[in-house]
């Protein structure tokens, strides 16, 4: 049996990380940030493939704007990734997200990270210090030759003072490395140095087979030596390939209970038609009491719901009074708002025994153009009900200004 480190909790969004936490698993979007739609559509396939935490990339203005309308939307808790601007860092912050991922060699002014980390602390966002061998600070490089272990210690230490030096606490960390050895004795010498939870990765460990050999090499002697928080698998692949691998990693080590049923829903937002936490609820003790083997989605609205949840097997959106059923995206059914959770478990059920193909073919006629004039109808009512334009102009302000 692994005996964990302990280290400090800390809370990305809802997830607890640290401490006695379940060890999470976490992967990153491949789409463009300004693509709402499609990055959110990867969100929610990555959470139905077991990721807790979603990274996404916040390297423009117009990614910071896209996290202004990802966010309230997402299923998880989103990072974002921060290079090179710290006025993204902020723009990200203004657009909600309940992590940042600051990354040591990219930006190396200290009143610019305690800047951040000022704000950050304010509205209680964690920050996670990321070091990694391919961008280490120059300083560090001439001192040591290369990017050994110590070296990138050493660059996450003088990180954390700088936060530290401004009272903030809500700190999480990676050394990454894409040398497997050194990536290992990296983390046990951190480990060694700090209580603060850590984030472990291989980095650059390529596709698949090779990519998932190196990450379990290095991630599964780490967690084994009960040193590690929070995990990702960094691979030249589909993401949610990472979120899967991540996922069966820590089921195979006894860290993470097997899951039967997989429900996600929408965390509900000014477009919701229903009570989606209610909704979630019933349909999650109906489905689980048949022992049901797929991905289901809950979502609050007809307006986003099937585009986002597409690659759930089966799932339910709200609109206007009725309950869009669909099948990978597909609207097949509309029932009234009272008997949604009856028809997603009478066509989940079916689903199971007839193949998804077979129930796409017995879609109702014209549910697909009755999804499509309420989903309009919504749109006309509502306008722009969770204020996207205005959280847009806010986060361009501050990552424009100077």
């Amino acid at each position: 049996m692994i005996t964990r480190r302990k280290t400090r909790q800390i809370h990305v969004g809802n997830v607890a990380v640290g401490g006695d936490a379940p060890i999470t698993v976490q992967s990153m979007t491949t789409t463009k940030t300004a693509d709402v739609d499609g990055t959110l559509a990867q969100v929610y396939a990555l959470a139905g493939a077991g990721a807790d935490i979603v990274r996404i990339t916040c390297n423009e203005v117009e990614a910071a704007q896209g996290l202004a309308e990802i966010v309230p939307r997402s299923p998880v808790p989103i990072i974002a990734d921060i290079h090179y601007q710290y006025r993204l860092a902020l723009a990200a912050l203004e657009a909600g997200v309940h992590g940042l991922r600051l990354n040591p060699g990219n930006i190396r002014k200290e009143d610019q990270i305690k800047s951040v980390a000022r704000e950050a602390k304010d509205r209680g966002v964690p920050i996670r210090v990321g070091v990694n061998a391919g961008s280490l600070d120059k300083d560090l490089l001439d001192k040591y030759g290369s990017p050994v272990p110590q070296a990138l210690v050493d660059s996450a230490l003088i990180e954390i003072r700088y936060l530290q030096d401004v009272d903030f606490e809500d700190i999480k960390i990676s050394v990454k490395h894409s040398n497997v050895p050194s990536m290992i004795e990296s983390y046990r010498l951190l480990s060694e140095t700090v209580d603060y939870p850590l984030h472990l990765g291989v980095t650059e460990a390529g596709p698949p087979p090779a990519g998932l050999i190196k990450s379990v090499a290095g991630i599964a002697t780490l967690l084994n030596d009960g040193i590690g928080d929070t995990i990702r698998f960094s691979l030249t692949a589909d993401p949610v390939e990472e979120a899967k691998a991540g996922r069966q990693l820590l089921e195979n080590l006894g860290l993470r209970e097997r899951k039967g049923l997989d429900l996600i829903a929408c965390p509900s937002c000014g477009r919701a038609e229903v009570d989606v936490i209610a909704v979630a609820t019933q349909a999650q003790t109906a489905l689980e009491a048949e022992n049901l083997p797929i991905q289901v989605a809950v979502m609050g609205c007809v307006v986003n719901g099937p585009g986002e949840a597409r690659e759930a097997d089966i799932g339910i959106a709200a609109g206007r009074g009725r309950g869009h059923l669909f099948i990978k995206g597909q609207v097949v059914r509309v029932v009234p708002e009272s008997e949604m959770v009856e028809a997603l478990l009478d066509e989940a059920r079916k689903l199971v025994e007839e193949g998804v193909e077979s129930r796409l073919a017995h879609a109702e006629a014209h549910a697909a153009e009755i999804a499509a004039a309420a989903r309009d109808e919504l749109i006309q009512i509502q306008g722009d009900a969770n204020r996207s334009q205005d959280r847009r102009a806010r986060v361009a302000e501050i990552a424009r200004s100077d």
